[in-house]
């Protein structure tokens, strides 16, 4: 089984994705550590030490995702995370951008990927098991 951690990043308090990221993950068969609402990027690395876990996902519908995500491949790196997946999606920046070159900003930003709003958690969950097969 695929320990995964999910979490709402930064200042945002949107539960319910969340929540729904979290049954339909644990229904895809993954070991889900929610870290809740209104966290940092070192509760994700933390959790991520503590449960061993293969992939982090962050959401964000706030807008601000792009800001808290800043440097977060490097502090995973740097806490020996370099193996992990980092996830992204929801409405992770402000304004009306186009999503292609906001996906190509996280990429670059480390993230393996991003999803937009609205994204079906669905098809996040067989990427998911099959980035993490190979």
């Amino acid at each position: 089984m695929h320990t995964v951690v999910i979490g709402v990043i930064g200042a945002d308090v949107h539960a319910v994705g969340n929540k729904i990221i979290e049954h339909v993950l644990t229904e895809k068969g993954f070991d889900v550590v929610n870290i809740g609402v209104l966290s940092s990027q070192e509760d994700f690395i933390n959790a991520a030490i503590e449960t061993d876990a293969e992939a982090i996902l962050v959401s964000s519908l706030y807008g601000h995702g792009e800001m808290d995500c800043k440097y977060f491949k490097e502090n995973c790196v740097e806490a020996g995370l370099s193996h992990v997946k980092l996830y992204v999606g929801g409405n992770i920046v402000v304004g009306k951008q186009d999503f292609k070159e906001v996906e190509q900003r996280f990429k670059k930003m480390g993230f393996d990927r991003v999803y937009p709003p609205g994204a079906d958690i669905e098809q996040a969950a067989e990427d998911l098991k099959g980035d993490l097969s190979k």
